[in-house]
């Protein structure tokens, strides 16, 4: 057992954090940003400020060889009023890169929301401590992976021996973009969100620009992509476009190649995978807007449905299917002049098979049987494919 005067306390500096880009400093400690400033500071939407303040794929990552390991960190989880209380947060410790335990802090902020009424409450509380003890003998390198569904303020690090950053190992950065089933949706743990699991598998390290509800071709998020070093680069598409009923396909169309303009501005030679939905029967071929299903609601349930109406196709409203079709196209045209784009279908993730085995629980988002999958076809398509080491 470890007296206090044991414990060394680190500063938890930028160094010592993979995932973000950047790191704010709090009343309470540092909280990691997955958009810079000046991307937050052109959007007011509070869907994308609280997404991108939940570090998904945000990590804790040193060198040391300590047994034990204290961290304290202020969380701020949602509720939702007639809704089951969601788990708490979990963080993962990696020791070398494989799982050797998990843990939640206790305390923190709770947010209550009221989708009926969109009314929010906010109930203040205070830090809590997750402690891992036990740990092996000898330098090690370690990684605490943060909760990809709370706001986490990290407040303070010990340990009971030194820590340094961990050296460079010389693996390739995938910078990944997508809505919130690369954010985690309800995958079990950080760890087990699919971008985390395909990245595991491919031996690279993950910086996750999954953004819950935010994956909206939005010009400040592209300039993100195009300023962060990164070897791999993947966007994918479609889901919460359809969802908010955002665009018409007359500007969908001029919006992703501005996109992937930008982005090639930063990387112009970088392997860039576009990658279309994955299948959602909800929205195959019924445009948004999304809505939450309230009768499902009252009974405690949460679902979502489709509001829109297929004919309005016509009019050039979005379905998953035009977006399909429409990247597909896009990606054939530019391909001629840029070799190292790519394009991928989501249904090779997660398709009509894979629905009927593993149906999607609220109508959206994949469960973690699902995260897993799809993580693994990730890997089996992208890094035998596109993001496939040919060594130069």
């Amino acid at each position: 057992m470890h007296t206090p005067h044991d414990w060394i306390t680190t500063p938890i500096t930028a160094d010592l954090l993979r995932g973000a880009l950047e790191v704010e400093h709090t009343e309470h400690g540092v909280l990691p940003h997955r958009l810079p400033a000046r991307a937050r500071a052109q959007c007011a939407d509070g869907q994308l400020a609280m997404a991108e303040a939940q570090p998904s794929g945000v990590r804790l990552a040193f060198r040391t060889r300590a047994t034990a390991v204290e961290l304290d960190a202020l969380r701020t989880r949602r509720n939702y009023v007639g809704v089951p209380p969601r788990p708490d947060g979990v963080y993962d410790l990696l020791v070398d890169g494989r799982l050797a335990g998990q843990a939640s802090v206790p305390g923190g902020n709770t947010l209550t929301i009221d989708m009926s009424s969109g009314s929010t409450e906010k109930q203040s509380g205070p830090p809590g401590t997750l402690r891992f003890t036990g740990l092996p003998e000898g330098g090690k390198d370690i990684e605490i992976w943060l909760p990809h569904n709370e706001t986490t303020e990290l407040v303070a690090l010990r340990t009971d021996a030194p820590v340094e950053p961990v050296p460079d190992r010389g693996r390739r950065v995938w910078l990944h973009h997508g809505s919130s089933i690369s954010h985690g949706s309800d995958a079990a743990s950080p760890t087990a969100i699919w971008p985390a699991l395909a990245a595991s598998l491919g031996g690279v390290e993950l910086i996750n620009l999954g953004l819950a509800g935010s994956a909206l071709l939005d010009p400040f998020t592209a300039r993100a992509i195009r300023d962060t070093p990164a070897d791999l680069i993947s966007v994918k598409i479609g889901i919460n476009l359809v969802n908010l009923d955002l665009m018409r396909l007359r500007a969908f169309t001029p919006a992703v190649h501005g996109f992937l303009d930008t982005v090639r501005e930063g990387h112009p030679t970088a392997p860039l995978l576009v990658v279309s939905p994955i299948l959602c029967p909800i929205h195959e071929d019924t445009p948004g807007p999304g809505a939450f299903d309230f009768d499902a609601l009252s009974t405690g349930h949460l679902r979502f449905l489709a509001m829109g109406d297929p004919a309005e196709r016509a009019g050039g409203k979005l379905t998953l299917r035009v977006i399909r079709e429409e990247l597909a196209d896009i990606v054939a045209r530019r391909a001629a002049e840029d070799p190292n784009l790519y394009y991928l279908d989501g249904r090779g993730l997660y398709g009509e098979d894979d629905f009927a085995e593993l149906p999607l629980p609220d109508q959206l988002h994949p469960d973690a049987a699902t995260h897993r999958r799809i993580g693994e076809r990730f890997a089996e398509l992208a890094f035998t494919g596109a993001f496939a080491d040919r060594g130069d």
